[in-house]
């Protein structure tokens, strides 16, 4: 992390600017949402030309070490790389003890439906996950749950955050179940980082609109009436 990272919190005068921060950094840009998609694209189109369990998977790892390879080579920060290489090898780990294509894409439909179910309950308690984004920018993990404003606005960021778990739930289990290995593969691509940009972009709106402090307990006290 660079000085200017370790330092930048401090020039967020509101929870919509860190939050908005924070959810630049964690997409990675346009590079970083590409090569999240790259690994599941190659598997896709590998099985729909091969119908070769063995030969997508090795096709798949393959481009996401390549990516990660370039990265390596220009110095730059692997941490998406990474992210897409797990996600592909913990995919061929349950197809490779299965010998089902299909079980490539099942660790991501499991992590979408325990990260909604996880979010829900947040939300339920009234301990939004969005509000430690903040408390990640601020230093202190809890202060923000002390402003009823506060957690109003971390609850309905972290309701954009659900819908599109829930949303590629509830289109790729059918899909799963009817063993539709490609049509999984498009899916999985189309509800990936389309639909990111899609719930980022539902954020910034929602963002843009409030100035919300984002140290409400430093706000002086009120005076008292003569």
């Amino acid at each position: 992390m660079s000085t200017a990272d370790m330092t930048a919190p401090a020039a967020h005068a509101t929870v919509e600017a860190a939050v908005r921060a924070q959810m630049s950094k964690a997409l990675g840009g346009r590079r970083g949402i590409i090569e999240a998609a790259v690994p599941t694209l190659a598997f896709t189109i590998t099985w729909m030309a091969t119908s070769e369990l063995k030969t997508s998977l090795i096709v798949g790892i393959a481009s996401s070490v390549v990516l990660l390879l370039v990265r390596l080579a220009q110095r730059s920060t692997p941490q998406f790389v990474l992210n897409s290489l797990v996600g592909i090898g913990i995919g061929a780990f349950f197809a490779a003890r299965t010998g089902d294509a299909k079980d490539v894409f099942l660790p991501g439909i499991l992590y979408n439906a325990a990260y909604a179910a996880g979010m829900l309950l947040s939300i339920a308690v009234r301990w939004p996950i969005v509000g430690f984004l903040i408390g990640s920018v601020t230093g202190d993990p809890t202060a923000w749950h002390n402003d009823s404003a506060l957690v109003r606005l971390c609850s309905r960021l972290t309701w954009l955050l659900i819908l599109p778990c829930l949303l590629r739930v509830v289109v790729q289990l059918p899909l799963y179940w009817a063993n539709q290995v490609a049509i999984l593969g498009v899916a999985k691509i189309v509800l990936g980082w389309p639909l990111q940009v899609a719930g980022l972009a539902a954020m910034v709106w929602v963002l843009a609109r409030g100035r919300t402090p984002i140290e409400p307990e430093n706000r002086p006290p009120a005076q008292p009436s003569a």
